[in-house]
């Protein structure tokens, strides 16, 4: 899981959280860190776009409802621009039709709030290909 960064120091898959609920920034980053990733954190679709980051990211944890550009119009636009990030969508929302899109436009998975840490554990190691 961890490499060795250019200066022989351990590097940490970069996992950016994707929410414009506060809450779930707050949260998210230590329970990433935890699980022995590194963390991003971004209020919106588009602050994640103009970031360095978008070529770091290992694994996008992305809210589907936000305000201005959604997490599928994320996801679309990431396909556009050539990034093939893996994606563990989270949502509050029941509505099967928008997981369904999610999950056909390639995400991992889609995770309906609240979620265990188990369940996100999980979508994480299936994202990143380590179980």
């Amino acid at each position: 899981m961890k490499s060795l960064d250019e200066g022989g120091a351990i590097q940490r898959p970069l996992v950016a959280v994707v929410d414009d609920d506060e809450s779930v920034r707050e949260s998210l980053p230590d329970l990433l860190g935890e699980f022995g990733f590194g963390a991003g954190v971004f209020a919106s679709a588009e602050e994640f776009l103009a970031s360095n980051s978008v070529g770091r990211t290992k694994c996008l944890v992305l809210d589907i409802a936000m305000r201005g550009m959604t997490g599928l119009d994320l996801q679309q636009e990431l396909k556009v621009r050539g990034h093939t990030i893996p994606i563990v969508f989270i949502t509050a929302q029941k509505d099967e039709t928008v997981r369904k899109r999610a999950l056909e436009g390639g995400a991992v998975g889609v995770l309906l709030k609240p979620f265990s840490d188990t369940a996100l554990l999980k979508a994480l190691n299936t994202a990143l290909g380590l179980g």
